[in-house]
């Protein structure tokens, strides 16, 4: 308890080195004075209070609120002196708004503990002492060997020792983190593979050295040192050894695992990300105004004061019969007295702020997002997938967008890719009936017999059923090798699994057309090439980059030739390959991109026994490195991809998903910018933008790319910046490459953003993920101040629709984890328009009258108490009823102004839809601007007066009713009954 107080205080940071120590099963050295680490338990904590610090956290946080502390100081000066007022005025209101929220508050909390208990009571099974033994899983420590069953989550992050395989490997799925739903390999180090048994891995003697915790769920560094009788070995440890908490074993029976981080140090607890705290428009105008009124309120109060003694310094008024001072009245300090009257008049004033406004608010957003979830124009019955709110602060901001940044492949497009042009070897290739076809020439092969492949595309689809991370299910893996083709040379019994969808038509492509990739394990992968087995054996994994640019295996044939597979990008393969038809292949390239296909470029090396023995050490001394070993690996990874023969390129087809054109149309109608951010190649990117209506065919279309040197960038800048200057009638459209965003974002950001916001429509190509956070965040803090929106489906549009004022994520094909970080969900981008265009705007519409109304209403409200003074010689005498003054914000005002911002519909939603010019109107917090605001007070202080001067007139000039009934004559008479009822109160 006390070493967490004193990590809470930062006084003992639980990491005192850049790596941690592991003694496997907790068999620490028996020699010297070693002291073990210390390392977290394995407990999750997902909630925020405790039994012992939730009054006092909780309130704490509610009064950093402006409006609450306002009131709680308004209560304890009704508390302490003499005031108009009972302190019940202030003190229920407030009581019943902190309690309703530490209510709603406390009972999430309590859901998040009981959440935490379930999960920290799981049982679970640990080697110790010779067998296993179940406890339950906040009770595992690090280094504590575990077993984990089939279709079990993994209760810490493990460093895999073995499987019920004998390779060592597993399978898992980590939907739960990532979203992806394809099965990965994770694969144990050979000489703990083989330990399989409970007995031998409880004679296990090894430490294992890797990186402290960190959130970054595909990275991880570490090596294993394990002792035998004569030797020690130690063996590299990544991200393929590494089982992370919330992942689920799929397709084996067991594994056994060493635990190397536990509780809030596994990587799962880490991404526990609060997402920054993002404020609406809406919010940020009620605090102005908040400001206003209580600039306001003390006006009000000091004039009251002043007039007061200016009315008393009359020797008339000085101390009439009725309302003789005290001995202790006449002798305290003027300056205290001045003050008392300041603060009761405060106190008699303080209704002109609407405590009850940040309590109505927030329920209107939160019921009023449930109409997002149940429209029915926003369910996608396909996918059964209708749209989800994740957050409802921001509601009223989907009808504030001014410019929309959105992905293009899952995004725009279907993500459902399909196979249709290649180049080998300096020849175009199409496939028909299942057959590879040179371009121009009609197959007359028939049906049923597959055609002999040539060597260039033998080894060409090879390479594409080498080079990739699909998974085969199991269960369908039997009998592969009796019969693989159907009558027209189609496999039928394969079902492949990829996180990729081009990966995914590759592979299929390639079965089709003759080389079948039937199998892989951690150590080999099995194909059939015309109907010939082949097994390779699987040397080392090359990936590089997370935007896949480009990756490599390396792999040993039966003939023992070492071969290394290479796909990637073109700008990334061709200037590698040094063989081959590498200019025609670039002119396929390019000519496929302009057709709006996804490109990939294939290339190949052989390595000589001397070359591979180079290649083996400097992996192994790059894997087994704890310090800086991303960076050498990428030394290493450009060491061995050189040097390659290109074998061609292939094409592969992403359709535009329904109604993308007009989506997008009625977004530019409704005067939105839209911006697309993709990976893809410059000429592939354009073809879509025209295809999708993003570009018009007579738009002028701009380029900045290929810029390798600021100077030739910021002359093409101004070169841009001069040609809109003088064709400033036509529209513009411009296209930016990733290498070339970079140098402008360098030195000449404000020159890009010039020619940018004269641009009707923005393409970023060859982008990668946090390129788009930062282009996001360029127009987001540009003097306008611009509403920003991203959407995006994929786990590298995390970041820039974390960064937008508003984040949208597509229900793809690429996981779940844009949904997981964004704002609000969709299942197409079709619905993106309703979405804005009817909810943003009845959102904003219904918020905005809300907002208002309320500071309206408390000007109506208060203002005739403040008239009232000057009939009553400011004597403090209160107008209203305590009873009155306590529900007239919480009941009498509240309720019947949020039916109304949750139910009014001032224009048809399908006026909305059909009308997109319509949303121009409340652009730019149109109904919450300045001139709105003092247009709504000045209505309440007209209001007000003629409330008051109206009851005024009406009741005559010298009647009065009092409180028993009886008529009470002459205005003075009426005045010096208010200042006695004052001086009785006293």
């Amino acid at each position: 308890m006390w070493r967490w107080i004193r990590q809470q205080l930062g006084f003992d940071p639980p990491h005192q080195s850049d790596n941690r120590t592991i003694y496997i099963a907790n068999r620490f050295p028996q020699h010297g004075h070693y002291v073990p680490q210390k390392f977290a338990e394995n407990r999750i904590i997902s909630s925020k209070y405790t039994v012992w610090n939730f009054v006092p956290k909780n309130l704490f946080e509610q009064f950093r609120r402006v409006a609450n502390f306002y009131f709680l100081i308004i209560f304890l000066v009704q508390l302490m002196i003499d005031t108009p007022t009972s302190p019940i005025t202030s003190g229920l209101p407030l009581f019943f708004v902190i309690t309703v929220t530490a209510i709603k508050q406390g009972y999430e909390d309590w859901l998040r503990h009981k959440a935490d208990n379930e999960v920290n009571g799981a049982p679970v099974y640990v080697v110790r002492s010779g067998g296993l033994v179940k406890t339950r899983s906040k009770n595992i420590r690090v280094g504590d060997i575990v077993r984990v069953a089939k279709d079990e989550t993994f209760p810490v992050d493990l460093v895999l020792l073995s499987s019920d395989r004998a390779d060592g490997s597993c399978y898992v799925t980590t939907a739960s983190l990532d979203g992806e739903t394809n099965l990965k390999t994770h694969v144990a180090v050979p000489e703990t593979a083989v330990l399989q048994s409970v007995a031998n891995l409880d004679k296990l003697v090894a430490v294992i050295e890797c990186q402290q915790p960190e959130a970054d769920l595909y990275r991880f560094v570490g090596r294993i040192t394990i002792s035998q009788q004569i030797e020690e070995i130690v063996r590299p440890l990544g991200p393929e050894s590494l089982l992370l908490r919330g992942a689920r074993l799929k397709n084996t029976k067991e594994i056994f695992g060493v635990a190397v981080y536990t509780g809030m140090e596994t990587k799962m607890a880490l991404n526990y990300k609060s997402k920054s705290q993002k404020r609406s428009a809406v919010e940020k105008s009620m605090n102005s105004f908040l400001i206003i009124y209580l600039i306001i309120l003390l006006f009000e109060a000091i004039l009251s004061t002043i007039l007061k003694y200016a009315w008393q310094s009359e020797e008339k008024w000085h101390e009439p019969w009725y309302n003789q001072q005290t001995d202790h009245e006449r002798n305290s300090s003027k300056i205290l007295r001045f003050i008392s009257d300041f603060l009761a008049f405060l106190v008699l004033y303080n209704f002109i702020i609407p405590i009850s406004l940040y309590v109505t608010v927030e329920m209107q957003k939160f019921l009023g997002s449930f109409f997002i979830g149940w429209d029915l124009d926003l369910y996608h019955e396909e996918t059964n997938e209708k749209a989800q709110v994740n957050t409802s602060d921001l509601n009223e901001e989907l009808g504030q967008v001014e410019y929309v940044f959105t992905d293009k492949t899952g995004t725009l497009t279907e993500n459902v890719m399909q196979f249709r042009e290649c180049s080998i070897n300096g020849i175009k290739y199409q496939e028909i009936n299942g057959k590879l076809v040179p371009e121009g020439l009609i197959e007359d092969v028939p049906d049923g017999i597959q055609p002999r492949l040539t060597e260039e595309e033998e080894i060409f689809l090879k390479a594409v059923c080498l080079c990739h991370t699909v998974q085969i299910n199991n269960d369908q893996t039997d009998g592969i090798c009796d019969s693989p083709w159907r009558s027209n040379g189609i496999s039928s019994q394969l079902e492949y699994y990829a996180s990729s969808p081009d990966e995914k038509a590759l592979v299929e492509a390639a079965c089709r057309v003759g080389v079948v990739f039937t199998g892989a394990s951690a150590e080999s992968m099995e194909l059939k090439s015309c109907g010939k087995p082949e097994r390779y054996k699987l040397l080392h994994v090359l990936e590089f980059d997370a935007n896949r640019r480009r990756m490599s295996v390396i792999v040993e044939s039966s003939s023992g030739e070492k071969l290394l597979f290479t796909k990637g990008a073109e700008s990334v393969i061709l200037p590698r390959s040094t063989r081959g038809e590498v200019e025609k292949t670039r002119i396929h390239v390019d000519e496929f991109a302009l057709k709006g296909l996804r490109t990939l470029c294939v290339a190949y090396r052989k390595f000589t026994p001397k070359e591979y023995q180079e290649v083996e050490k400097r992996l192994f001394e790059a894997k087994t490195a704890l310090q800086q070993r991303e960076e050498r690996l990428s030394e290493v990874y450009n060491f061995i991809e050189n040097d390659l023969e290109l074998l061609g390129a292939t094409g592969v087809e992403d359709k535009l998903q329904d109604k993308v054109q007009e989506t997008i149309e009625a977004l530019r109608l409704a005067g939105i910018k839209v911006w697309v951010l993709t990976g893809d190649k410059h000429e592939t990117a354009v073809s879509v933008s025209l295809s999708c209506g993003h570009f018009h065919r007579t738009m002028n279309i701009l380029e900045l790319v290929q810029h390798k040197s600021d100077s030739t960038c910021a002359e093409q800048l101004r070169q841009l910046a001069r040609r809109i200057e003088e064709d400033h009638v036509i529209q513009h459209g411009l296209v930016v490459d990733g290498t070339s965003l970079s140098l402008a974002l360098r030195q000449h950001e404000k020159l890009f953003m010039e020619v940018c916001r004269n641009c009707s429509a923005v393409l970023c190509c060859r982008m990668a993920p946090l390129q788009k956070a930062k282009v996001v965040r360029l127009l987001k803090t540009s003097p306008e101040k611009p509403i920003t929106l991203a959407i995006g489906d994929g786990a590298n549009d995390v970041s820039m629709i974390q960064e937008a004022h508003v984040g949208i994520g597509i229900m793809g094909k690429e996981g779940r984890q844009a949904v997981r970080n964004s704002d609000y969900a969709i299942a197409r981008f079709k619905f993106l328009s309703k979405l804005l265009l009817v909810h943003g705007h009845l959102y904003y519409i219904r918020i905005a009258t809300l907002v208002q109304y309320f500071f309206y209403k408390n000007v109506c409200f208060i203002t005739p108490q403040f008239l009232y003074q000057f009939f009553c010689l400011f004597s403090q005498q209160t107008l209203y009823d305590s009873v009155y003054l306590t529900l007239y914000n919480i009941c009498f005002t509240s309720l019947p102004v949020l039916m109304y911002s949750l139910f009014e519909q001032h224009v048809h939603p399908h006026v909305l839809h059909s009308k997109p010019t319509l949303y121009r109107d409340i652009s730019k917090n149109a109904h919450l601007g300045f001139k709105p605001f003092l247009y709504w007070t000045f209505l309440g202080f007209v209001h007000a007066f003629v409330f008051f001067f109206g009851s005024y007139i009406l009741m005559g000039e010298d009647t009065s009713l009092l409180g028993n009934g009886q008529m009470l004559k002459s205005n003075r008479q009426m005045v010096r009954v208010c200042v006695v009822g004052r001086a009785i109160q006293k």
